[in-house]
C-alpha cells in the first residue's frame, strides 16, 4: 500500500501513547502504540479529526498496545462515534495480551470490539439482569488492572531485593525469588513489604529490616 497522507503522530501525557498511520485510496490504518490509559479518547479524537476528508475506511492496528485500563472503552466509544458520524466502516483488530483480556472482562468481541452490539441506552426492565452482569464485569476489571498496576510498580523493587541477595548469598536469581517468598509466607508480611525493608536496609543509612523480616530471611 502506497502511502498517500500520514497522520501526525500524537503522544499522551508522559508519551503513555503514540498514534502513528498512513492514508491512501483505500482508507487509513492507524497503528496505537503504548498504553490506553486516561486522556487515551482525546488522543484518538484529536487524530481522527486530523484524517483526509473523503477517508472511505479507518482499521486501528491494536498489536502495540501493551496496557488498558477502563479508558481504553472510551477509546472504543470514540470509534464507534466517529464511524456513526462520518458513515465510514472502522475496524480494531490483533489485540493482545493484558487488553485482550480486558476485552474479555468487559464481554467485548476480542477480535474486533467495535462488532460488540452496543447496549440500549435505556434498556427495558428485562434486561436489568445483562446491565447487573456487565456491572459486575467492569468491577472485576477495575480490580485485575488495579492488580496489575501494583505489580508493575513493586516489580523493580522486588528486583533490587533479589540482587541484594544474590551477591548476599551468592545465589541465583531463581534462589532469591524463592528466599523472599518463603520469608513473606514464615513473617506473613507482602512480598513487596518484604523487598522494600531489604532494599532499604542494604543501604549505608538505611533501617535494618523489622525482626520477624530479618528472622524469616536468616
Amino acid at each position: 500500500m502506497t502511502s498517500a497522507a500520514t497522520p501526525p503522530p500524537l503522544s499522551g501525557r508522559l508519551n503513555t501513547l503514540v498514534i502513528g498511520g498512513r492514508t491512501d485510496a483505500e482508507g487509513t490504518l492507524l497503528t496505537p502504540r503504548g498504553e490506553l490509559v486516561e486522556g487515551c479518547a482525546e488522543i484518538l479524537a484529536e487524530t481522527l479529526d486530523a484524517l483526509p476528508a473523503g477517508t472511505v475506511r479507518i482499521d486501528l492496528d491494536m498489536s502495540g498496545v501493551h496496557f488498558m485500563d477502563t479508558a481504553g472503552l472510551r477509546f472504543l466509544d470514540v470509534l464507534r462515534a466517529h464511524a456513526h458520524r462520518r458513515s465510514v466502516p472502522v475496524t480494531a483488530t490483533r489485540w493482545n495480551g493484558q487488553p485482550r483480556r480486558i476485552l474479555e472482562l468487559a464481554g467485548l468481541d476480542t477480535t474486533d470490539p467495535l462488532r460488540t452490539p452496543v447496549p440500549d441506552p435505556d434498556p427495558a426492565p428485562t434486561t436489568s439482569a445483562v446491565a447487573l452482569e456487565r456491572a459486575e464485569q467492569l468491577h472485576v476489571l477495575r480490580a485485575e488492572v488495579e492488580q496489575l498496576r501494583q505489580a508493575i510498580a513493586s516489580r523493580p523493587v522486588i528486583d533490587q531485593a533479589r540482587g541484594i541477595l544474590m551477591a548476599t548469598h551468592g545465589c541465583t536469581s531463581d534462589e532469591a525469588w524463592h528466599i523472599l517468598r518463603e520469608a513473606s509466607q514464615l513473617s506473613n508480611t507482602k512480598l513487596h513489604t518484604i523487598a522494600a525493608a531489604l532494599t532499604a536496609g542494604a543501604g549505608t543509612e538505611g533501617e535494618p529490616p523489622p525482626p520477624a523480616v530479618r528472622t524469616a530471611l536468616a
